[in-house]
């Protein structure tokens, strides 16, 4: 059991992963008006090879994943000096906890083509919680979950929980509040001064959470939103990325129109941008990566059917968007193949950049991923570079010097739109190249097209006739 030498209260983060370890380090980087640390925090991570990882390096001060924000990693390393923030895998300390905010994943499998939620990991995390939590304990579902999360499966799980231990029901604090957690050069910030969304079970969890968000969130620059029912919190969550999702296969849609027909697409959005109604509008590119757009769409669909026995209702916007933006990467593979007259079995493949998006280091549910694995499967063969991944966990594959390439590849794809590779002066540092080249996210400038065309290198692009 950890213990600590004041009486300030106990937070419990249950889940270590990339939001989880984030948000340790912003509630133990809370401060009161004579700039005290608020609370005393405890990470938990399951007792496996990954979560061993996770609490060893967040209890020697290092961040557990690689990433741009130097401000997170100082003050996940101030905190662990200060002793407010610790690591374990000891689930004994809900005991202690006054609030336990719960990171755990909650993937979406399919069955048919159907969206077939799981709960059993998320159960599996509020039961060893609440057999554990102490009266008037708090806990906020943080996790990304379908609509009705909360009420139909979280609520009903800690109330029979408590009426087995002998306790009433109002014992136990629910609340929702999601998470926008943006990794890169403003990781921590994207916790601490970004707007919140939050709920009650009822409004005395409310109270509390808010309360709680109070403390960690800049609420004097960004305000709390309190809306009437965790289900609301939940929809807000999930209809915010189904959204962007919906967006850019949109986009993504176009840009296939735009190869075909022989015009910029990234010239025509910079244009239509310029109409401030239309300022956010979305780029073509690689495809949707990283745990949330890629799963997020199809949480709707599956809440709407299995929680709330919903049939008239097939979602078909969402739907359509999640396939197109999950066929992407085949769209670029297309390119390639038919670039190297039919077929890749043989050839060398090269990718630069294979994180989701740029400037980090997350490979979850990448393009590059789906696009490597169709490569490989077709006989071609694959290597990487990335400032960001020394190891992409997905392939098992290790990867090479980002600035130094295999003469002898075939073909050069430009993945995630680092900004390095966006530099001119990159380019300068690709000799002798002469290989096809394809652009998914608009990364090479005009003068770096220019000068790969005169090593006489072949380029594609997506969104690009």
């Amino acid at each position: 059991m950890i213990n600590f030498s004041n009486n300030k209260p106990v937070v419990c983060v249950q889940g270590l992963g990339f939001v989880g370890s984030a948000m340790s380090t912003a509630v133990a980087m809370a401060n009161n008006s004579e700039g005290e640390p608020i609370f005393n925090v405890i990470g938990i991570d399951l007792n496996n090879i990954t979560g061993i990882k996770r609490v060893k390096n967040i209890n020697s001060g290092c961040f557990p994943f690689e990433t741009t924000d130097n401000v997170l990693v100082d003050s996940l390393k101030r905190c662990v000096l200060n002793g407010n923030l610790k690591a374990t895998h000891d689930e004994d300390c809900y005991t202690v906890a006054d609030v336990i905010v719960v990171d755990v994943h909650l993937d979406i499998p399919f069955k048919d083509d159907e969206p077939d939620l799981n709960f059993s990991g998320l159960i599996n995390a509020i039961t060893s919680i609440t057999t554990r939590a102490k009266a008037g304990a708090l806990i906020i579902v943080e996790t990304t979950v379908p609509p009705g999360t909360c009420e139909k499966i979280v609520i009903p799980t800690v109330n029979q929980i408590l009426k087995d231990r002998g306790m009433p029901e109002d014992s136990i604090y629910i609340a929702h509040s999601y998470e926008r957690v943006m990794p890169g050069k403003d990781y921590l910030s994207s916790i601490v001064n970004f707007w919140r969304v939050f709920a009650g079970k009822n409004k005395e969890s409310g109270d509390k959470c808010e309360e709680f968000l109070g403390k960690v969130i800049n609420i004097d620059e960004y305000p709390l939103t309190r809306l009437t029912s965790t289900t609301a919190s939940e929809t807000a969550k999930v209809l915010e990325n189904t959204y962007r999702a919906v967006n850019i296969a949109l986009m993504d849609e176009w840009g296939k129109f735009a190869e075909h027909v022989g015009i910029d697409l990234f010239e025509v959005v910079s244009a239509i941008k310029m109409r401030p109604t239309h300022s956010n509008i979305m780029r073509p590119g690689f495809g949707v990566g990283g745990y949330c757009l890629t799963k997020d769409p199809s949480f709707a669909p599956a809440s709407y059917r299995q929680l709330f026995s919903g049939k008239d209702n097939k979602f078909p916007i969402s739907t359509i968007a999640s396939r197109i933006n999950y066929n992407m990467p085949q769209h670029t593979f297309d390119l390639v193949k038919k670039a190297l007259g039919g077929s890749v079995s043989g050839k060398k493949i090269h990718i630069l950049g294979v994180s989701y998006r740029e400037d980090v280091g997350d490979t979850r549910f990448s393009p590059a991923e789906s696009f490597a694995n169709t490569c490989i499967a077709q006989g071609g063969s694959v290597t990487f570079s990335d400032p960001y991944v020394d190891y992409w966990d997905e392939l098992n594959l290790y990867g090479v010097n980002h600035e130094e390439f295999d003469l002898s590849i075939d073909v050069l794809i430009f993945g995630a739109p680092h900004n390095q590779y966006k530099s001119d002066k990159y380019v300068e540092k690709i000799k002798n190249l002469r290989v096809i080249v394809v652009d998914t996210n608009n990364v090479l400038s005009k003068q770096s097209i220019n000068k790969l065309a005169t090593l006489g290198c072949e380029l594609f692009f997506v969104g690009k006739g």
